[in-house]
This record gives structure tokens, C-alpha cells and sequence, in this order.
């Protein structure tokens, strides 16, 4: 019996090891070493014309923005989520939730793309939602548990081999152990430090109090950041349950993000929030806060730690705020310029459902948030129905706001034509 246990054990063992992990592992030494991996010329590209991509703009239809303002399609984006404007003006990637990165070519600068396809087919990614750029362009992919850097990404797109660094091995971004199959959509940026800046959402609703040491050690519920070669590592914040989006402001340097806030606790508690952290080492507050002041029931008699920094802003409860980013154009009216633009994917927990827009917010003198607004609305209809669900936002070249979808598979683009 102890034998056929062992040879049990032993086969399920060599079949771990796939040949497809296997050739994916191959194919990442043989790209590190500038070599060809010989996968086909012929991967795939998306359809930017025919019925389904008419539908999507006869949806925009129901869309609500400012005065002057008009949205388009902008490409049709398999499971759009978090979007990395190429500094070059070449090409705009699109992360995803699942295995695959887009690419996005507007040849002819018309702003309705031309080519949509798959990016770097030669790499098996895993969830690779978070994607950002440095300035001199290299593309981050911030993975479940894995961080590749592409050098040049916007001049090898065409090819299914690119040119790949290794920033944070595969299961060293979080312990191998804490793999969730919820609150693994990392996102991440380059902060003006040049360091590399990471969020770590945590997969627990509430996590339990064994966990904090670990968590609190690995910047698990926060957000950590490192040299751009993986070096260096440390725990920027603490006490964030689950941020999907985050930005640095221009003018000060402050680190900006939005924070997912404790589901099943009512339809108006707790809030979302944005949040600014002005110093390494600071804490916002989760798992003793749900959101906002709310205490959690499963912390609600422990001691909140005495520093804990309150939320810039407090959003509806449940509207689920993700991507955000700071408005740099010049083509939008000057009460959006320097301000956060951030997407609410829309509630799912809540008995009337809030969300699925664009919010915006002003910021004071002295770089704190004034006024938040919605800024583009219409994807919940007043029947409670999802036709859209916005994840990002980011800003081309010409100033006009990208949004992406990941309900119905698209980039929208929203400019000032008055």
C-alpha cells in the first residue's frame, strides 16, 4: 500500500511539470538570451469592425459626460483591464485578468485603432493586470505572483519573441502559499524615485489576525516597492485591503490610490476610498477600518494602531474604484488639469448596484482632494443592468482620456471637442 502511495505520489509529481510549463520555461531562457523561440507568426489579433463592435458604439449612445465632451470607441480589447500609454506614441497595452497582453496600434492617428493583437505570445503570463511604463520606456507586467520588465516593448510588438528581463521570479512576489484566486490584479507604477511601486491585495474579505505578521512582512494589504531590477525591496504602505489603481501626483510627488473597502456589512458601508500616501511607512488603516471610519466587526475591539492615516476621499460603498490617474493633458477645460480621473467598476454586493463610471477630483493649493464629481456615467442602466464596466483610465498623447472595459471588451475614448 505504502508503494502504490509513493508511485501515486510520484505521478502526479512528473505531471505537475507539463510540457507546456516546460516549453514556457525554455521559451523564457531562450528570449533572456535574445534568442528565437520559433512561436508562429500568426498569433492573434482582435476585429475592429463588424456588429459587435457597431453595438459597442450604439452602447455609448447611453453615456452621460460635461458639456463639450463626446466618447468613442477606441478599440475592441478582450477583457480590457489596466492600460500603459507607450511613451513613444507607438502603441498603448492592455493588461488582462487572464493570460493574455494587448497590443494596440493607431497607425493612420485617426484615434480608432487599426490593430489590436496579442503581445509577446511567446510568454505564458498569469494574470497579467498590471502593466505601466517608465519614462524611457520600459514596460513593467506586474503578474499574480511574478514582475517581467520588456525593454523597447513599443519596438518588438510586431515580433511574438521580445526582448524580457525577470524583475521578481515566479511565486516570489507573494509566498507561494498566499495565491488567491481573489485580490491577485496587481497594479503598478514607476514613482518619481525610479523605483518600481507594487500593489498586494490581500485574498481575504477580512483577513484573520494570524496573518498579520506575514502579511505585514511581505506588504501583503499594501504596497511595496523595489529598485527597478527587483533589488531592494521594502514595504512602502500598510493597511490597504485591495488597490487597483494607483498614481503618483506630478506636482509633489505624493503616491495617490484607491482601495476596495469590506464587502457583506450593508449597501451604504463602508466607503471606497482614495487615498495619498506623503511618506514611506504610513498606514491606512484596514482590517480595524472596513473603509472610511467603519470599523470591522472581526476587529472591532482591537486597539487601532495610533497612525493611521484617513482616506483622502470617501466614495459610494461597493462602487469598487480601481484604475485612477492624474490628469496631465492640456486639451481638457483647466479645472481638469493636475486632478485624478479614477473608474468604479459598479457594485456587486449592494441591493441597488452604484457605479460603473468615471469619477473626478479636484485637488487644493496644497495638493489634498477638494471635490469629487462623476465624470462620465451611463454603463449601470436605471434598470440596474451592466453594459459596461470601466477598470482604467489613462491619457494619450493629444490629451483625451482612454477608459477601458473589461465587461464588454473594450477601450473608450472620451475628448473635448467644443
Amino acid at each position: 500500500m505504502h508503494r502504490i502511495l509513493m508511485s501515486t505520489v510520484a505521478v502526479f509529481a512528473l505531471m505537475a511539470v507539463s510540457p507546456a510549463a516546460a516549453q514556457s520555461d525554455d521559451n523564457m531562457k531562450k528570449l533572456q538570451g535574445m534568442q528565437s523561440t520559433g512561436t508562429s507568426m500568426d498569433f492573434q489579433t482582435i476585429d475592429q469592425t463588424g456588429e459587435y463592435a457597431d453595438q459597442l458604439r450604439k452602447n455609448l449612445d447611453a453615456i452621460k459626460l460635461p458639456d463639450g465632451f463626446e466618447i468613442s470607441l477606441f478599440a475592441v480589447v478582450p477583457d480590457a483591464r489596466h492600460i500603459a500609454v507607450g511613451p513613444q506614441g507607438v502603441a498603448t497595452f492592455v493588461g488582462t485578468r487572464k493570460q493574455t497582453v494587448w497590443a494596440i496600434t493607431d497607425r493612420d492617428r485617426n484615434r480608432v485603432a487599426d490593430e489590436v493583437k496579442q503581445f509577446a505570445p511567446s510568454i505564458d503570463f498569469s494574470i497579467p493586470n498590471g502593466v505601466c511604463f517608465s519614462d524611457d520606456g520600459f514596460l513593467f507586467i506586474a503578474e499574480q505572483n511574478r514582475v517581467l520588465v520588456l525593454p523597447a516593448a513599443e519596438f518588438f510588438y510586431e515580433s511574438p519573441d521580445v526582448a524580457v528581463g525577470v524583475v521578481v521570479d515566479k511565486g516570489k512576489l507573494v509566498p507561494t502559499a498566499e495565491e488567491s484566486f481573489n485580490h491577485t490584479a496587481r497594479v503598478c507604477r514607476i514613482g518619481p524615485d525610479n523605483k518600481l511601486y507594487i500593489s498586494l491585495g490581500q485574498p481575504y474579505n477580512v483577513p484573520p489576525e494570524e496573518k498579520s505578521d506575514l502579511y505585514k512582512r511581505e506588504g501583503i494589504g499594501g504596497i511595496v516597492r523595489m529598485e527597478r531590477d527587483g533589488s531592494g525591496r521594502e514595504v512602502f504602505a500598510t493597511g490597504v485591503r485591495n488597490s487597483v489603481g494607483m498614481d503618483f501626483n506630478p506636482e509633489n510627488g505624493d503616491l495617490w490610490f484607491t482601495d476596495n473597502q469590506v464587502d457583506g456589512m450593508g449597501d451604504d458601508i463602508p466607503p471606497g476610498e482614495l487615498n495619498r500616501a506623503t511618506a514611506a511607512g504610513q498606514n491606512f488603516g484596514f482590517p480595524w477600518y472596513g473603509g472610511g471610519n467603519v470599523r470591522t466587526n472581526e476587529y472591532k475591539n482591537a486597539e487601532v494602531p495610533a497612525d493611521v492615516v484617513a482616506p483622502q476621499v470617501e466614495m459610494d460603498a461597493h462602487a469598487a474604484d480601481l484604475g485612477m490617474t492624474f490628469y496631465e493633458g492640456d486639451s481638457f477645460p483647466r479645472k481638469y488639469r493636475g486632478g485624478i480621473f479614477s473608474a468604479q467598476h459598479g457594485s456587486w454586493n449592494r441591493t441597488d448596484p452604484v457605479g460603473a463610471r468615471v469619477m473626478f477630483t479636484s485637488l487644493n493649493e496644497d495638493g489634498t482632494a477638494k471635490d469629487t464629481e462623476v465624470f462620465a456615467e451611463g454603463w449601470l442602466s436605471d434598470s440596474g443592468e451592466y453594459i459596461g464596466r470601466p477598470v482604467d483610465v489613462a491619457t494619450l498623447k493629444d490629451g483625451s482620456l482612454l477608459v477601458s472595459d473589461d465587461l464588454a471588451g473594450a477601450i473608450y475614448r472620451i475628448a473635448y471637442t467644443k
